[in-house]
């Protein structure tokens, strides 16, 4: 006699979902290289536990890493007066199939630019805004070089949004 197959199953307690922080960027410089690594400091604290932190190219961020992330982290170069096409790329693959189940999770935004980064900023917002995520501070705008200040700035906002995450 062959015993049930469920006495073979071994049973997993239930352990608590850590939350995901998915950090999508668009780094093709140095200076958004350095500001992409102060980010993720914040957001990597010892202070902050329990925050799964996931860095991802945007150009290969899909829509599946986005609706098993619970919060987000998105930096992009500001080119042109707007966001950097890889940014904009991953907001097209991912708008539609994201739009009803991730509302109201919390984002932060680090945007880098040689002159100005309004417009950059400006988009990012409209389609966040439109996928009703909540931002939950101001973007680190970071104009050049970024300096101590600015890396302390991008440190917090990835600090932020990783304790948003953590409770």
């Amino acid at each position: 006699m062959v015993p049930h197959a469920t006495a073979y199953r071994h049973r997993v307690p239930n352990v608590p979902k850590v939350p995901k922080l998915l950090v999508v960027q668009h780094t093709p410089s140095p200076a958004m290289q350095e500001i992409l690594e102060s980010v993720l400091a914040g957001a990597r604290t010892d202070e902050i536990e329990g925050v799964d932190v996931v860095v991802k190219p945007a150009l290969v961020t899909t829509a599946v890493d986005v609706l098993e992330a619970d919060g987000y982290l998105l930096g992009t170069p500001a080119n042109l007066g707007y966001m950097s096409g890889a940014l904009k790329h991953f907001f097209d693959t991912v708008y539609y199939p994201c739009l009803e189940a991730t509302k109201r999770r919390p984002y932060g935004l680090f945007v880098h630019g040689n002159n100005d980064v309004t417009g950059a900023v400006r988009a990012v917002r409209s389609i966040a805004d439109g996928l009703r995520w909540r931002e939950v501070r101001p973007p680190a705008e970071v104009i050049g070089q970024p300096d101590k200040a600015a890396r302390q700035d991008c440190w917090e906002l990835g600090a932020l949004v990783a304790a948003e995450l953590a409770g």
